[in-house]
């Protein structure tokens, strides 16, 4: 082949988490005793009512497409759910639903950003961040965060990071490596930061219901100004389990939700049919089963912050939501373990998986060479006995 592929895409790295739980799969499907910390995905069935909707939907053969950005009565149930959960009044026309949020956050970066604009980015950062933001011939911008800060953007991070090519604030929370929930006098100062700059706020807002300290706060929610230059980001998957039904949406002003549904409709038409009939069960429908996901992950989060720290050369903060822990793996580096001397995140995740047999994300995916990220979307047997061997493979 001596044609010139596209420069643009062949820059785009491969997901690193998704790299890890690939080799973790292999190794248990070649059957290796694995036990994964890796991606971010429930352990727990979808709940029945949502099940038996999407299967009604098939056997009543609601099954062809729908308008490009949703379902008219899954755009009025998100609305409804905006509203109660966020005190945010939206209309349908202000609402676009995609094949999952990750999706609706292509969509976004698509429809805002123009050839060297920037996109502020905290770190450590989702994975997919700095690429969205690439593919759409934008820059991240990068401000690093401190642990001590609970890895939260600060006022005068933001506003040293801002210029005339800052298009965007991404803003993660629940936090996504770091379970960090920022507080509504947090926001409250980025709104106003965002609103004196005519800059626009990303909210990803998909572990909204995964909170275990304080409450979850949608910027978007301190008036007209702020939401008018927000863009919600939510859907189905970490909430309600739906990771495979690829469910999710975005709230934004009405030109911005247009942009997204032109985009939408060449690039992929309608999400999922049968998906969306059972997301409106889910948003609408009993909401028992999330109050007891959200209870067995903060028992999960309890024990494994607990185990952590009394590991010696190993810490983390207590993460207030989502359903992931940062370990600070800084003391390790340079020590030598098994004939393995271990000098960053993912020298560290490689000799786990390969000696004890435990999957890890390296820090380095996320911007953050001195972490790993542990996901606690796994049993408490799984978390105590993958904690066990952990400690086994650092101790000299």
């Amino acid at each position: 082949m001596n044609k010139n592929l596209s420069v643009k895409n062949e820059g785009i790295a491969p997901s690193m988490t998704l790299a890890i739980t690939a080799k973790a799969k292999k190794m248990i499907a070649d059957g290796e005793n694995v036990i994964s910390f890796g991606v971010g995905e429930p352990d727990f069935k979808t709940p029945e009512n949502i099940r038996k909707a999407a299967i009604e939907a098939i056997e009543s053969g609601r099954t062809g497409y729908t308008a490009a950005a949703g379902l008219p009565k899954l755009k009025e149930a998100i609305c409804e759910k905006l509203k109660k959960d966020n005190d945010l009044d939206y209309t349908p026309e202000n609402i676009v639903v995609s094949n999952g949020a990750k999706h609706s956050l292509c969509n976004t970066f698509q429809a805002i950003c123009n050839p060297g604009d920037e996109v502020i980015v905290a770190v450590p950062y989702w994975v997919s961040y700095p690429e969205l933001v690439k593919l759409a011939d934008a820059n991240p911008v990068f401000v690093e965060t401190l642990e001590e800060n609970d890895f939260k953007y600060t006022k005068e991070s933001l506003l040293e990071a801002i210029n005339d090519k800052t298009k965007a604030i991404l803003l993660n929370s629940p936090n996504n490596p770091t379970g960090t929930v920022y507080t509504e006098e947090e926001l409250r100062e980025i709104a106003e930061i965002a609103v004196e700059n005519n800059i626009y706020i990303i909210a990803d807002e998909i572990y909204e219901k995964l909170i275990y300290d304080g409450k979850h706060v949608s910027i978007a929610s301190f008036g007209e100004k702020i939401k008018d230059l927000t863009i919600v980001i939510n859907g189905m998957s970490k909430g309600y389990a739906m990771t495979g039904w690829r469910i999710g949406y975005v709230a934004a002003h009405k030109k911005i939700a247009k942009i997204m549904t032109n985009i939408q409709s060449h690039a992929t038409s309608n999400p999922n049919t049968i998906a969306q009939y059972a997301s409106i069960e889910g948003l609408t429908g009993s909401q028992e089963s999330i109050n007891e996901m959200v209870k067995a992950f903060a028992e999960r989060r309890n024990y494994m912050v607990e185990k952590i720290n009394s590991i010696n050369n190993l810490s983390c903060r207590k993460p207030k939501g989502a359903f992931y822990v940062m370990i600070n793996i800084s003391e390790l580096f340079g020590k030598e373990f098994n004939g393995v001397k271990i000098l960053n995140s993912m020298e560290l995740a490689e000799y786990l998986l390969n000696t004890v047999k435990v999957a890890a994300i390296p820090g380095a995916a996320f911007g953050s060479d001195n972490y790993i990220r542990l996901s606690y979307a796994t049993s408490l047997e799984n978390i105590k006995e993958g904690l066990n061997r952990i400690e086994k493979a650092v101790q000299l």
